[in-house]
This record gives C-alpha cells, structure tokens and sequence, in this order.
C-alpha cells in the first residue's frame, strides 16, 4: 500500500476510508499520536461499549501474540475493534511468523495500528509492514513547519500574535511539537485579557526548552553551515554550557567521524563500524554520507585546531575568563565552517 501524507491521511479519515492496517513511525510523537487518536475515533466515534472494543499494546511488556489475538476477536456492539502496536521496534524475531501470517490475512472488523519512534528499514518484516499498511511518516517539523502549526494553533485558542514573536516562540521551544503546544498554551492563557501575545510575554514565560542532541552543532559544523553553528554555540552557553565541555563534545564528535572514515577506508562493515563507533539508528545514514565526503587531510586539520581551542582556553591564551573562553569558541566554529 502506497504512503500516505499527514494530510493525505486526514482527508481519507474524514471521507470515511478507513484501512485494516497502520503503519505510523517517526520521531514527532506528537502528531504521530494525534492521528492513532484519529484513527481511533474514526472508527470508534458511534460504538456505545468503547472500552471492549480497544486495546493497546507495548511490546516492551507484552507478546505480540495477545496484539494479534485481541485483533482476532470480534468487535461487541460495534461494527470494528481497534488495536495499537506501540514500541514496535521491540519485537522479537521470534514472533514474526505470526505478525507476517496476520499481515497476510487481517481480519475485516479490526483496525491495528502499529507505532514505532523509528524503523530498521533493512529487515525484510518493515518491507512487508509498509506494502501492508497505510503508512505515515511522521518526521520532526522544520522551523517554517513549526511557525505553520503554531499559527493555526493559536487560532484555534482564539489568540493572535506577530510573525517575529512566533518564530522567537518556535526557537526557544525547539523542535517538539508537544513542547510547542505547552508554551502556546501557557502564552494563550497569560493574553486572556488582550487576546495578543507579545514579546515581552514570551521572554518572561517561554524557557529555553530546544533540545540540543550531542551531534547537533557537529552536524552543523561539518555541513559548514556557520550561521546555524553560531545560533546553536550562542543559546548553548547562553543556558550555561561550560566552553571546556563543548570543545569536548566537538573534539568526541570529530573523533568519531575520523574513526568511522578510516574504517570505513579498510573495508570494515558498516554493522562493525557502527559497534566501534556508537551512533543513534536515526542518524546512521547522515553519518556514514557525511565520512563519505569528509576529506581525511581537512578532517584531520579540525582535529588540530579544536586540539588548539582547547589548549587557549585551558591556559588563558585566547583570554582569560568566560569572555576568552567565549571568543575561542567563536573562533573555531568560524574557522571549522569556513
């Protein structure tokens, strides 16, 4: 079954075409339960005994056999049953037989939905999920996708603000929508009285929630993309970071990339490479083409200059205090994107 969009998936919803099986994966979990809610109601919204008729189940706790057995069984008083898969990724290899056996044969009064933060898309049982399910990738929104969402969010609350106060409140809540929606919210409810949200709200209650992962400002160094680098380095020690741990987190990162690049060079494959060098499963693919391209000289001439960043910062070289410190840091990410 081919993939359908967010948007795709609300149209078929509200027409009334609901599928045996979905697939919903990715990393904005927000969403992603937003539409297995939908889903849900979709085919729940007249049952009059619900709670008989919907089960969820973790495969962190549970057998994917009493999933697929509570799928087998007849709606009561309704004309479907839904049943949610979560943390999919957790299954075993096991208990794949029986999982592809009700692939091939999904019974007509179940809906199941199965849910996973991420997908090894190389085993054979994802391809066979993804030709049997409608399936939805729900990937992290970008900034313009963020100030869109939060836009018509705040319309529904009946509150308005500026483009420049929206996109502040998109970059110090960061890339969750969840988190976005709680500091829309909370702004919501502080502009009762004007129905406008300003600035200066935004200051006074939004905190600096973006969560910045370890390979974020790696990634945006080695991309060369030094405006994003230099936003990232700035909110970063703006909560606090101490400039000694970043130059740390830099040099382990570059370190990484240098490792990965000289084994990928002697033929090493890519299940042993990523044993030797640990990296998150979503970020594997971006890694391995970003060694591919890396030259190995510039690689190595990084990992001299942040050696030098963090010998001025440790001896006051740059400068002494956090303004040295600050000044090395500015330095090197200027010179690693030049």
């Amino acid at each position: 079954m081919s993939a359908l969009t967010r948007q795709e998936l609300q149209r078929a919803l509200k027409s009334g075409r609901i599928e045996p099986l979905y697939l919903l994966f990715g990393p904005e979990d927000y969403l992603r339960n937003r539409a297995a809610q939908a889903i849900t109601e979709a085919c729940l919204k007249d049952a009059p005994l619900r709670e008989f008729n919907e089960s969820s189940f973790s495969l962190t706790s549970a057998d994917v056999q009493h999933a697929i057995a509570a799928a087998e069984q007849l709606p009561m008083m309704s004309s479907r049953r839904v049943v949610r898969i979560t943390d999919f990724s957790k299954l075993r290899e096991a208990d794949e037989g029986a999982l592809l056996r009700y692939l091939a044969r999904p019974v007509e009064t179940s809906v199941v939905i199965f849910i996973a933060d991420d997908l090894d898309k190389r085993r054979k049982l994802t391809k066979t999920l993804m030709d049997a399910c409608a399936s939805v990738e729900f990937a992290s929104l970008t900034d313009s996708e963020l100030a869109a969402w939060g836009k018509d969010y705040l319309k529904r609350l009946k509150v308005t603000t500026d483009e420049r106060t929206l996109h502040q409140i998109v970059a110090l809540a960061g890339t969750s929508v969840r988190t976005l929606t709680v500091e829309l919210d909370k702004l919501a409810t502080a502009a009762l009285d004007t129905g406008f949200i300003t600035m200066e709200m935004v200051e006074q209650l939004v905190g600096r929630s973006r969560e910045l992962s370890n390979f974020e400002l790696t990634d945006h160094l080695i991309a060369r993309n030094r405006k994003r680098a230099l936003q990232i380095l700035y909110r970063l020690l703006d909560d606090g970071a101490e400039p000694l741990m970043l130059i740390g987190l830099i040099a382990g990162n570059f370190h990484r990339l240098a490792l990965a690049k000289e084994l990928m060079s002697r033929g090493t494959a890519r299940e042993e490479v990523f044993r030797l060098v640990a990296m998150p499963y979503s970020k594997r693919e971006d890694f391995l083409a970003t060694a591919r391209r890396t030259d190995t000289q510039a690689l190595a001439r990084n990992i001299e200059r942040i050696a030098a960043a963090d010998y001025a910062i440790k001896t006051s070289l740059g400068g002494t205090g956090i303004t040295g410190a600050r000044l090395q840091l500015e330095m090197l990410v200027c010179e690693l994107t030049a």
